[in-house]
């Protein structure tokens, strides 16, 4: 039944070629397996994992069933979160490059509903929304979905963690019972398989969960680390891998208002992100992490939905996933589009535990890593010097500064004594400063009893590259 090219479904010319502009040539397993059957026009259940390719799974077969010149909502696509409303519209608008004449619209909080009712007037043929703004426009009268014939249910288990399955409930039954009801779901909880067996018909179950569920390009460690270090110990490995794109995830919305807080007392570019921020603001933090305006974005797991972000050099878990799904989910968003990441895990005590069920259930080995030194922090900030100084002597025109050396040279010095001092004056003048910020206590300890490293006050300064450029 499964299909491996794209090129081998029952597609129109335009939505061929437009996956082939992606440069998608093989179907991923959930795509290969699904969309024969929904083309068919048969139920599914699709258990695949984020980022497994599900949006063109049901978005490719949806576009090619619409007809463009009955100016009627064909087809309404249900998402958890608006950031996933947003992703799914985008991806499905890209397929859409040689038909202009179908009308995406996404409904979600936090956007102007007269924008929304401007374009359901004029004819919208997919709608992709919450379910909160999809409700309000139903009551409204200004979403009519008598002429639906395709009804899929994104992230179905995200949408019962997040309260929104009584609002699912009462969205299918304003749509014809003769529908076809696609179902994609991260995990099958008892609720969702009960929402299947009411509103699907003799569903395709379609499973992809591959035995290595984590990303083959992340580096993966752990630390082992007391409570009250955690923020410490994050920015020093910020400072010394000199990140400038890192995403950070705690398990509760009132840490990520203190990580925040924290980070931006030391300067840090960084925003927060959860359920409790009002739209405009989650708007704003999203857009400026996105442009690389903020450095570190602090988020919750169900807030973080729907980030697709290509550049995340790094992935923290300041808290231990609750799930151990969850921490798949988040070393997911490094080491995008063939990018190398690394995914550090903040371990308190018998926590430890907890990291081995994860590395159990995702098939991976998680490598401890000790906290960084100060001496290592001295090394990288010196590497990095000497880069600068080895570009700047393979670039030339030095002469305006030779006759500041010469009568050192003639005092019997060497040019490697002179060198040597220089670096030396700078790296001291560098360490004072770095000094003066004490944002560093004198000391971290690991909760592993053989490991107790010194931990200066002393931090990088974000002069040098790869050490960030922290200071506002």
């Amino acid at each position: 039944m499964a299909a491996e090219k794209f090129e081998d479904l029952l597609l129109s010319k335009e939505l061929r070629r437009a996956v082939q502009d992606l440069g998608f040539e093989e179907m991923t397993p959930i795509q290969a397996k699904a969309i024969p059957f929904i083309i068919e026009g048969r139920d599914i259940i699709g258990q695949a994992q984020t980022g497994t390719g599900k949006t063109l799974a049901f978005g490719l077969p949806i576009l090619e069933s619409i007809h463009p010149k009955i100016k009627k909502i064909q087809a309404i696509i249900l998402c958890p979160t608006r950031e996933l409303a947003i992703q799914v519209a985008e991806e499905m608008k890209r397929a859409l490059k040689y038909k202009k004449d179908i009308t995406i619209l996404s409904v979600y909080g936090g956007q102007p509903i007269e924008r929304q009712i401007q374009t359901l007037k004029a004819g919208a043929h997919v709608v992709i929304g919450t379910p909160g703004r999809t409700i309000d426009h139903i009551n409204r009268g200004t979403l009519k979905l008598d002429s639906v014939k395709i009804v899929v249910l994104d992230e179905a288990d995200e949408m019962l963690n997040m309260g929104f399955i009584d609002d699912v409930e009462t969205i299918l039954r304003s749509v014809p019972s003769e529908r076809q009801t696609l179902l994609f779901s991260a995990t099958m909880p008892k609720p969702i398989l009960e929402l299947t067996k009411k509103y699907q018909q003799s569903p395709e179950y379609v499973k992809v969960v591959p035995r290595q569920l984590t990303v083959p390009n992340v580096e993966q460690s752990y630390i082992e680390v007391r409570e009250a270090a955690k923020l410490d110990v994050l920015c020093r490995i910020i400072d010394i891998n000199g990140l400038k794109s890192s995403l950070v995830f705690c398990n509760m919305k009132r840490r990520v208002d203190e990580v925040v807080m924290h980070l931006e007392a030391r300067g840090y570019l960084v925003q927060g992100i959860h359920g409790d921020m009002t739209q405009p603001q989650r708007i704003h933090a999203m857009d400026r992490f996105k442009r690389n305006h903020t450095e570190i974005l602090v988020a919750t797991d169900v807030a973080a939905r729907g980030i697709d972000i290509e550049n995340i050099e790094a992935v923290f878990n300041y808290d231990i996933p609750q799930d151990d799904e969850y921490y798949v989910h988040r070393i997911g968003r490094t080491a995008r589009a063939g990018k190398k990441g690394q995914a550090f895990t903040f371990v308190v005590g018998r926590e430890i535990y907890k990291l081995r069920d994860i590395e159990a259930y995702a098939a991976t080995k998680i490598f401890r890593r000790p906290i960084p030194t100060l001496d290592d922090v001295e090394e990288v900030k010196t590497t990095t010097f000497l880069e600068k100084v080895k570009a700047i002597l393979d670039k030339g025109d030095l002469k305006r500064y030779e006759h500041f050396i010469e009568p050192l040279l003639k005092e019997d010095y060497t040019s490697l004594d002179i060198a040597t001092a220089l670096l030396k004056v700078i790296m001291d003048e560098e360490g004072k400063e770095s000094r003066e910020h004490k944002d560093y206590p004198r000391e971290i300890e690991s909760t592993s009893r053989n490991e107790r490293p010194s931990f200066s006050r002393k931090r990088t300064n974000g002069r040098n590259k790869g050490q960030g450029g922290r200071r506002r």
